[in-house]
C-alpha cells in the first residue's frame, strides 16, 4: 500500500493536480508492482510564506 506525499508551492490548478495524480499513480503502479486502488497520494499546497531559503521566505523573494 504505497503512500506518496507531495509538498509543493501552492498555485497549481485542480486540472494540473488531477493530471499529476493520474501520472504518479501510473508510475508507482508500474515501478512498485502495486494496484492503483492501493496507492494513496497526499498533496500539501504550501504558501510561499511558509518556505524559506537563505533566511528569506519565498514570498519575500518573489
Amino acid at each position: 500500500m504505497p503512500i506518496v506525499k507531495i509538498d509543493m508551492i501552492e498555485g497549481r490548478t485542480d486540472e494540473q493536480k488531477k493530471n499529476m495524480i493520474r501520472e504518479v499513480t501510473e508510475a508507482i503502479s508500474k515501478t512498485a508492482d502495486a494496484k492503483p486502488e492501493t496507492i494513496t497520494i497526499i498533496i500539501n499546497d504550501l504558501p510561499k510564506i511558509n518556505i524559506a531559503k537563505a533566511g528569506k521566505s519565498l514570498a519575500e523573494t518573489a
